[in-house]
């Protein structure tokens, strides 16, 4: 089924909805297609489109917020199982073919405050970020039904990006001026962007991506969050809010149990993938906070290698009647992973629509939720 905006917007803000909305968040793994059509899959299948999920039309406002460097990305070497490249941000980066998505970096451009001096004109604001001829064409999208979405750096992962992990966990007590800087030079830019897009849209959904945290919770705590990113987002979050912004949405894996308090203050209200594996539970995430913050995912991808019963028990729990009725994109947590046989994804989807009272899937494009 296709949502238009305003369903979709009430559906996640609890005012009411058309139905349950079941979604595939993120496709699947490298190799999976290879798994699935030695199985018999048809190629409707493995381009997902024959599963009839749930989508809105989605726009992006083609606003640019992070770093523009000038760096052109270029390959160092390749050979069978490795491609080493630079990337945008000047960075050696590794990504092992046939595994990953996602290149490894090898190192960053910012190991000080003088390294951050030097590429903080990356950050700065100028006109060629905004779009303009896209945003006009977007405003008349917008009133016929389409979904607008934009992107900030995130609080923790766009100093990441330029640090590295450790490096930026240290920062927190070694320079912390720095970080502030950094922080507020991104959502200065991210103001002057924005203020921009807002004469011809209202940026519906506002998106950051922060994947700051693993299966023993995340990589800082409460007090760097309320000090350093409860800040910044409120500032980038609250003029956008102020012009009729309704969902701001934070994708982080791992279990963020712990700050999704400090994050709720921070203006967040949609949280995702919520990873069973990393302990996320999102019926008690929602026994506990209730209509205050939104998901998507949630649903263990891991469960879709086992057996029937394995995947009837973890849905007859994730789409309980106590699930229902707005605020969830039941979806999985992550990508569909390899050794999924295509006879249980069949079955996952079928299973799943019976459940939230879809009836039999009717084949559609594949519309990506991943926003």
């Amino acid at each position: 089924m296709l949502w238009n905006r305003e369903e979709y917007l009430s559906h996640m803000t609890f005012q009411g909805s058309p139905g349950e909305f079941f979604c595939e968040l993120f496709g699947p793994l490298v190799g999976l297609e290879e798994e699935w059509r030695a199985q018999g899959a048809t190629d409707a299948e493995c381009d997902l489109s024959a599963f009839g999920w749930d989508g809105v039309r989605v726009e992006d406002a083609g606003c640019a917020t992070g770093a523009i460097s000038g760096i052109t990305p270029r390959v160092l070497q390749e050979d069978d199982r490795e491609i080493h490249s630079i990337d945008t941000l000047g960075r050696h980066v590794k990504l092992c073919k046939g595994s990953a998505t996602i290149p490894l970096p090898q190192d960053y451009p910012v190991r000080g405050p003088e390294d951050w001096e030097r590429i903080k004109p990356w950050f700065a604001f100028r006109e060629e970020r905004v779009d303009t001829e896209r945003l006009k064409k977007l405003r008349d999208a917008q009133r016929e039904g389409t979904l607008i979405t934009a992107w900030m750096p995130g609080g923790f992962d766009a100093p990441r990006e330029l640090m590295g992990e450790a490096a930026l966990c240290l920062a927190y007590y070694d320079n912390p001026d720095m970080l502030q800087d950094m922080l507020n030079t991104m959502a200065d830019t991210c103001l002057k962007v924005f203020e921009r897009v807002c004469e011809y849209v209202t940026v519906d959904v506002l998106c950051v991506h922060e994947d700051m945290a693993g299966k023993s919770g995340p990589l800082i705590g409460q007090k760097q969050v309320k000090a350093f990113i409860t800040p910044y987002y409120k500032k980038i979050w609250e003029p956008l809010k102020a012009h009729g912004s309704t969902l701001f949405s934070q994708d982080s894996d791992g279990n963020m149990d712990a700050l999704i308090d400090a994050f709720l203050e921070a203006g967040v209200n949609v949280m995702y993938p919520l990873e069973p594996q990393a302990g996320m539970d999102m019926v008690t995430v929602r026994q506990k906070y209730g209509s205050q913050v939104a998901f998507k995912g949630g649903i263990d991808k891991f469960a879709l290698r086992g057996t029937k019963e394995d995947i009837r028990r973890e849905l007859e729990y994730k789409m309980s009647a106590a699930m229902k009725g707005g605020g969830v994109n039941f979806a999985l947590d992550h990508r569909i992973p390899n050794g999924v046989p295509i006879e249980n994804y069949r079955y996952y989807v079928a299973l799943g629509r019976e459940l939230l009272g879809k009836g039999p899937a009717v084949p559609a494009p594949h519309i990506r939720m991943a926003f």
